[in-house]
């Protein structure tokens, strides 16, 4: 019975792409149409107009596709962007203050949010708890915590009074690369994209994800460890967050407990916009790379012409119900 349903997982997990991918792309092509039009002078047909764009969505993207694989299991993770933070406290702090070399501060700051993302998915596949509630205590504990860690403040080099240099590896982070085009934290985030789609395309566990979302109680009949999955998916999420929190400590050359605010509706509306389903079971990192470019391309869009950022909110607000409704209409 494990295998037929597996069988049927994966089955649908090739052939489900298709209907949204179509969709996912014409989105993007809306959007890029849209600059042509709206190009500012030809500000939007300048290289470091898309380059600016790339690096703007690299670290949200990062956390939308440990969102992908969240909402595939039919949950939601709302503690990325708190996670993203003390991520980026903890790494700031290792490897200033405390002195820790790049490959150890990194190993532990994976660690801390791959356990935090354990943590929450334990207590929703033991508890039953729904995933809302789990994480958003979550997000306000992470939050907390790197507050507490960071001491209220900015971790600089300049914290705690003494002076330390900023690390290498801050600079090897925010460096682009092939002849300054493209952004280091640009490849990290269509890396994550790459092995994100490994997982869910070419793994066992892959398979698992999508059969509880498509119906969990099934699954768990067909002997599939829905618990331990949970746990996964939550795990790689807040692993995710923890690669996302790093690369942006390094953009900003600090670690801010304050930043990552919103972060986690920024990632939610790259998924839906891509066209994962929210009910979980259809999807993938594919079409969330998709709905990245379409918000960043978005959101790039309203800058270079000059609408105010609560005019952007208002739209990528408006844009997020209407590809909800569009999703609903086409279930």
């Amino acid at each position: 019975m494990q295998a037929k349903l597996l069988a049927r997982a994966s089955s649908h997990a090739k052939n489900v792409l298709h209907a949204p991918l179509g969709r996912a792309l014409a989105a993007l092509l809306a959007i890029v149409v849209l600059g042509c039009f709206f190009h500012k002078e030809g500000a939007f047909f300048t290289w470091q107009t898309h380059q600016g764009m790339l690096r703007e969505v690299s670290v949200t993207g990062i956390l939308a596709c440990g969102m992908t694989v969240v909402i595939l299991t039919s949950g939601i993770d709302l503690a990325v962007g708190s996670t993203l933070a003390l991520s980026a406290v903890l790494f700031a702090l290792l490897t200033m203050p405390r002195g820790f070399s790049p490959v150890s501060a990194i190993a532990i700051v994976l660690v801390a949010g791959a356990g935090l993302g354990a943590a929450t998915g334990g207590v929703i596949a033991r508890f039953r708890l729904q995933p809302f509630i789990a994480t958003l205590a979550a997000m306000v504990f992470a939050r907390g915590l790197a507050k507490y860690v960071a001491q209220g403040k900015k971790i600089t080099p300049y914290f705690g009074g003494l002076s330390h240099p900023l690390p290498k590896i801050f600079d090897v982070l925010d460096e682009r690369v092939f002849d300054r085009n493209v952004p280091v934290v640009t490849l990290v985030f269509l890396g994550v994209v790459v092995v994100t789609w490994f997982v869910l395309a070419r793994l066992r566990i892959g398979r698992f994800i999508y059969a509880i979302g498509g119906n969990a109680e099934a699954a768990r009949l067909a002997g599939v460890p829905v618990g331990l999955v949970t746990v996964f998916a939550y795990s790689y999420s807040g692993l995710l967050a923890a690669i996302a929190g790093i690369c942006q400590a390094a953009q900003e050359t600090h670690g801010d407990p304050e930043t990552g605010l919103g972060f986690e509706l920024d990632a939610i509306a790259m998924v839906v916009i891509g066209g994962t389903s929210l009910s979980g079971g259809r999807g993938g990192p594919l079409l969330t790379l998709l709905g990245a470019l379409t918000i960043g391309y978005l959101q790039k869009i309203l800058s270079i012409n000059a609408f105010t950022t609560e005019a952007r909110l208002m739209m990528t607000g408006a844009i997020i119900v209407g590809a909800a409704l569009l999703q609903r209409r086409r279930a």
